[in-house]
């Protein structure tokens, strides 16, 4: 009873402070925001890294640790943090469905002291409440990926439709023929999942021989999607493809992909690029693909927009990161140290890719 009342006053909470902040400032669309620059020129037209004031330290809260892309996306904050002198306090939920416990790590990093708050949000809504205080503490706050708080002033993270649209491009280039495919959603609502969703039903759709037979939620949660997947593959033997809104869900259905013998018939792709979707499936040949949105380098991307905001400069709302489709194909081009896969991408942005 406790834990749903205070549940719904953080919701009423985040409704009143929606309200106070919306006559400042347009809900964020972080796909569409027009205020935006891609990560690949921020340099170029706001200069070097600057001088910051003496005891800048960054705070950061994610969804959670068990899930590697959020422990990728922390390393690329220390990774920049330890180049640049700026101590990094990461933390997260126990769980992607602890939303409250978000919300109460990243108040206490704002009355901690930090001059920064980067917040990668469990719900569109679960953190907004943080957005008043940390305005009134005076310290800036960078939603980083992947749920977006309407209100939030700067956003780092890539485009999340773009995510499922290049999936769905993979199939009309490499199935001509067409047919059936599905797809397993993330958490109900947030943001990323049914932008990632919509990119790729929309596109596939309009190929006119696709059908999307099935689009359900897995939760983010690598046995929901095994079961949801096993379910699905009962129902249409003939299926030519999953999409999955995340890899630790992609991971699942290969499992099921490979239970119900459909391995050689079943193309699999996820979203996210952790490494074992690389190692143990793209290179097997068990998972076709991934999106990769290379949360290392998101992180030192967001952290050096942070410190930027600390610093003075007025950037974008939006700071555009850079994704990839990974296959078999390209996996080694993608996989090397930083710097090499940092040149890598700045290339894709120079090709307009």
């Amino acid at each position: 009873m406790k834990l749903l009342l205070a549940t719904a006053a953080a919701a009423l909470m985040a409704l009143s402070i929606g309200s106070a902040l919306s006559a400042d400032l347009a809900p964020l669309n972080s796909d569409t925001e027009k205020d935006r620059i891609d990560w690949s020129q921020v340099e170029a037209k706001f200069g070097p890294f600057p001088k910051l004031p003496d005891g800048t330290k960054a705070g950061a809260v994610s969804k959670t640790l068990t899930n590697e892309y959020w422990r990728s996306l922390g390393e690329g904050y220390k990774s920049l943090g330890d180049r640049v002198s700026v101590p990094v306090v990461y933390q997260a939920a126990q769980s992607e469905g602890d939303q409250l416990g978000q919300l109460t790590i990243a108040e206490g990093l704002v009355t901690q002291g930090y001059n920064v708050l980067l917040v990668s949000p469990q719900t569109d809504s679960n953190l907004q409440p943080i957005m008043e205080q940390a305005k009134a503490a005076n310290v800036p706050v960078v939603n980083v990926n992947d749920a977006v708080i309407p209100q939030a002033e700067h956003y780092v993270g890539n485009v999340q439709r773009d995510n499922g649209l290049r999936v769905a491009k993979w199939f009309i280039k490499n199935r001509p023929n067409g047919g059936k495919v599905a797809i397993v959603e993330g958490q109900a609502g947030v943001y990323a999942a049914v932008q990632r969703t919509d990119g790729f039903k929309t596109t596939i759709t309009e190929a006119g021989k696709f059908e999307v037979v099935a689009s359900v939620p897995g939760n983010w949660d690598r046995q929901t999607s095994y079961d949801a997947a096993t379910n699905i593959l009962q129902q249409h033997p003939d299926l030519i493809g999953f999409y999955a809104n995340n890899d630790g869900m992609a991971l699942g259905i290969v499992e099921a992909v490979k239970a119900a013998g459909l391995q050689d018939k079943v193309a699999v792709f996820g979203t996210d690029g952790i490494s074992d979707a690389y190692d143990a499936s793209i290179r097997a040949g068990e998972l076709t693909g991934t999106v990769d949105s290379f949360p290392v380098l998101t992180g030192e991307v967001a952290l050096d927009t942070a410190l930027r905001l600390v610093a003075g400069q007025k950037l974008p709302r939006v700071v555009a990161t850079p994704q990839a489709l990974i296959t078999k194909d390209n996996a080694d081009r993608y996989s090397g140290a930083g710097a090499a896969v940092r040149k890598a991408l700045l290339e894709d942005a120079a090709a307009g890719n």
